[in-house]
């Protein structure tokens, strides 16, 4: 069982991206001594980004065929999706969902956490069928 979980794709992905979450919030606070807060978190997702595109590329998706920036790219793109459905989800749960039927324990905790997980897997999904596709693909055709 174990055996079967270290070769699943899947694991290898929500590895990498807890790593890289790490390095994100490391990173940050590292940054802080040097720079304003809005611009240690907006260096620091690029860490933690481009910590997720290389340890992706390393140990979770085959090689594409395609040039690194093209992939990393691609690779941004989906994070930018995955950006935006983090702070939809977040922020509908906490201020509009929330209050409507009256949750009250940790609202903003709860909604951040639904708001982060949501994405793992259309990130997977977009990782792998998009930034890490093939060059020739039908899904990687571009």
């Amino acid at each position: 069982m174990i055996r079967r979980l270290r070769e699943s794709q899947f694991v290898r992905f929500l590895v990498t991206g807890g790593i890289a979450a790490g390095v994100n919030v490391v990173s940050r606070y590292l940054l802080m001594s040097t720079m304003s807060y809005r611009w240690a978190v907006v260096v620091a997702y690029l860490c933690g980004m481009t910590t997720a595109w290389l340890l992706s590329r390393l140990f979770v998706f085959q090689s594409s065929g395609r040039s690194w920036a093209d992939e990393y790219g691609r690779f941004a793109l989906v994070n930018m999706v995955a950006a935006a459905q983090v702070w939809l989800i977040s922020v509908g749960l906490a201020e509009y969902l929330f209050p409507a039927v009256g949750f009250t324990f940790h609202p903003e905790d709860v909604a951040h956490l639904i708001g982060v997980v949501v994405p793992v897997f259309s990130s997977y999904i977009g990782h792998k069928h998009f930034s890490f596709a093939r060059k020739g693909t039908a899904q990687g055709a571009g």
